[in-house]
């Protein structure tokens, strides 16, 4: 069983990213929030994944208990946090998983430490920045503390931040500096291709990306190009999931998400 929740901070690059651990066994399990989110965005995920493991929640940098800092978000940053949060808690390899800014987030890990991941979870989260639908873009253009932090403050997630955050005032540089980072072109497609970790693509049906891009995606890492013979012996190591009546916003809590998780994972 799962048992007691312990939590501490992990010293990475000048900032204590906070975590939370559950459960014990297997290979670690390492879970990544999404944009503005803190560890209890995956509500009952964790509890139920760390029945036969133990599964760690981490939050980046400026969100939740973890600090915030002056310098601009990036994405080879967070990846070099979530690497950084392996190291500190002395496992050898761990298996990613991480949920739309998380996703991005435990990319890059993998892109950046491929030796530290076993096997990587990308829930809802492209490699390229244009695979977002046209709408979630000009949401991205527009987000800054000005026109989203009044907003955002009474949202769920808003009063999350305030519950536990080091400085609850700093809520809209989390804005400004996320709008930063989402804005930013990127496209990692020729890093992908280069990955040799297993990867379980998730998708909602009704998700921010396309599903015709979560197969662009499997693509990259060997998956969809062919019949997988009768023996399935040429099935790719990879494999994606397409997750049903789910959309963006809810498939990080999913126990559709944590069985599929848990089935990859083994």
């Amino acid at each position: 069983m799962a048992g007691e929740v312990t939590s501490g901070y992990a010293p990475v690059d000048g900032v204590d990213v906070y975590w939370e651990s559950r459960g014990s066994g297997g290979t670690p399990l390492l879970m990544v929030h999404g944009g503005y989110g803190t560890t209890a965005v995956f509500e009952s995920v964790p509890e139920l994944l760390a029945r036969d493991r133990q599964v760690v929640a981490i939050e980046l940098e400026g969100h939740g208990h973890t600090g915030n800092t002056s310098r601009p978000f990036t994405w080879e940053r967070f990846g070099d946090q979530v690497a950084g949060v392996v190291r500190h808690l002395g496992f050898g390899q761990a298996d990613l998983l991480g949920w739309s800014l998380g996703g991005g987030a435990v990319l890059r890990c993998a892109i950046q430490h491929q030796d530290l991941v076993r096997k990587l979870v990308v829930v809802s989260a492209p490699c390229r920045r244009s695979a977002w639908f046209p709408e979630v873009l000009a949401g991205f253009d527009s987000m800054t503390a000005a026109t989203l932090a009044p907003l955002l403050r009474q949202s769920p997630l808003g009063v999350a931040y305030a519950e536990v955050a080091p400085d609850p005032d700093a809520f809209p540089s989390l804005v400004d500096k996320s709008g930063e980072l989402l804005r930013r072109p990127y496209d990692w497609s020729d890093e992908v291709k280069g990955l040799t970790v297993p990867v379980l693509l998730a998708y909602a049906d009704a998700d921010s990306i396309p599903p015709s891009y979560a197969a662009e995606f499997f693509a990259l890492l060997g998956g969809g190009l062919r019949d997988a013979n009768w023996d399935g012996s040429l099935a790719p190591a990879s494999q994606l999931a397409i997750l049903p009546g789910m959309t963006h916003y809810n498939i990080g809590p999913s126990p559709k998400l944590a069985a599929a998780v848990a089935d990859f994972l083994g």
